[in-house]
């Protein structure tokens, strides 16, 4: 284990000189799951509700023949299950996880891997990629620019209550999973009013619009069905600026004078190259995320050295379009 633990060889340096693009108004709250505002500072904790009566009723989904009651479906050491015949058989630690702190990794990203846009895609991951980020995590070479980025701070603490040989089963399952289209990216100069929950945007009913300006709103294609019920048959809308991909395919193949062309490093169809992992039809906010957390300092370690030079000069407006354009090609 030792061995698999250390610093691994990369097969692909990408390399740009520049200085840090500025940051002076934070982290962007639309990639972190905040609406718009000051950011930075985490909020205070609302009052408590008055307790509603629980939900005891089953839930079913059409195509499942699973049936559980809402506990059962948000159950951090035994969450619903729904198409067991979609993914190989799942390790204890991605179907349960272990108490006290280890919570299932099917939970949030999914039995399938697919996750959501408050985490993280993590099916098709090369092995060492993935394991060498729950080390990130770990050793606190991995956070968040966005302190109220709650989630971040919660899978620090599984990481660190992992094991060795979890985290090499959890890699495994699900690299062994290919990564297949789950995020429509549509451009617009409107979206959805939404409300968030959990980080997430929830179209709110009605069907009202609002201007989009220069965000990228990542919706559930059916809110009930992913909010409720996680629903890992049912995919996600982007909603992008117009002309933003356009923007982001020259900033992707060439880049465009400020970055290094992704695929000298993602391979020519951004579907990954040895341990570099794949980037093609990824979540729009997930990799905004990303590139604004390399850029300043919030995500270190070793893969983050490589990206650091080639994310430095990326305005937030960049980031943008470059994510819009991967999240519309198909892996």
């Amino acid at each position: 284990m030792k061995n698999l633990f250390g610093v691994m060889a990369l097969t692909a340096v990408c390399v740009f000189n520049g200085g840090f693009a500025s940051a002076a108004d934070g982290p962007p709250g639309w990639a972190y799951g905040f609406p718009p505002g000051t950011s930075g500072t985490p909020a205070a904790a609302p009052a408590p509700a008055p307790a509603a009566a629980p939900d005891t009723s089953v839930k079913h989904l059409t195509g499942s023949n699973g049936a559980f009651t809402l506990p059962q479906i948000r159950d951090a050491f035994g969450p619903a299950d729904w198409y067991p015949n979609d993914h190989p058989p799942m390790p204890d630690v991605v179907a349960h996880g272990r108490r006290p702190d280890v919570r299932a990794c099917g939970l949030c990203h999914y039995p399938n891997g697919k996750g959501r846009p408050e985490n993280a895609g993590v099916a098709g991951l090369p092995n060492s990629y993935f394991i060498q980020q729950m080390l990130d995590f770990r050793n606190g070479d991995r956070k968040s620019a966005e302190p109220r980025k709650a989630n971040t701070n919660v899978m620090i603490v599984i990481a660190k209550g992992m094991t060795d040989e979890e985290i090499k089963a959890a890699a495994e399952y699900y690299g062994s999973m290919k990564w297949t289209p789950w995020i429509k990216v549509v451009e617009s100069k409107m979206a959805p009013k939404t409300r968030i929950a959990g980080g997430m945007f929830l179209t709110e009913e009605g069907g009202e619009k609002e201007p989009l300006g220069e965000r990228i709103i990542e919706t559930p294609e059916n809110t009930e069905g992913t909010e409720l019920l996680r629903d890992d048959r049912s995919g996600f809308i982007a909603y992008v600026p117009a002309g933003s991909i356009k923007k982001g395919e020259s900033l992707v193949t060439t880049g465009a004078g400020k970055t290094t062309a992704c695929a000298v490093c993602h391979g020519v169809n951004l579907m990954g190259l040895g341990p570099v992992p794949g980037i093609a039809g990824r979540s729009p906010s997930y990799m905004v995320r990303q590139m604004f957390d390399m850029q300043q300092g919030a995500r270190k370690g070793l893969w983050t050295e490589l990206m650091k030079p080639v994310v430095s000069k990326l305005s937030e407006d960049d980031m943008l379009a470059i994510s819009a354009y991967l999240g519309s090609r198909m892996p």
